[in-house]
């Protein structure tokens, strides 16, 4: 047996010629329907069109620089600044900074950041410690406490 020799059971099915006219099978519209813009040949509605009503993207409101609601807010200080209002020894976290009027005490934690220069020793408790705030903290002769 050679494969020219094999014969198919099931007769494939005579490939559909759209277009072609009256003697095609399908008639004149070319199982297209009837005339608008589905009959019409060329690029197809784009996604999202929704038949010249304003579209859902455009009905939508813009929001520029939107951020989440809920989102934990910090409270950012910098180490030059805790040098100015701390003696040494004194241990620096939300409540001590909140009492001396420097944050907001909406916040939702305190980062602390390292610029500026420190020469007192602290004891601190914060959300966030930068790694150059946390060299210049233990240089001192400091502790970090991070909260969560």
């Amino acid at each position: 047996m050679k494969l020219e020799e094999l014969s198919r059971n099931v007769k494939r099915p005579k490939r559909k010629r759209v277009g072609r006219g009256m003697r095609s099978g399908m008639g004149k519209t070319s199982s297209r329907g009837n005339n608008g813009q589905g009959q019409r040949s060329g690029p197809e509605k784009k996604a999202g069109f929704e038949g010249g009503q304003m579209p859902l993207y455009r009905r939508m409101p813009k929001r520029k620089h939107f951020s989440r609601p809920d989102q934990p807010e910090f409270a950012i200080i910098n180490v030059g600044r805790l040098n100015q209002l701390f003696q040494a020894g004194d241990t620096v976290d939300f409540q001590a900074l909140v009492e001396k009027s420097l944050i907001d005490a909406r916040k939702d934690g305190l980062r602390i950041l390292g610029n500026g220069e420190l020469s007192v020793k602290l004891s601190v408790v914060a959300d966030y410690v930068t790694s150059s705030a946390r060299e210049k903290i233990e240089a001192q002769g400091g502790s970090i406490e991070l909260l969560g």
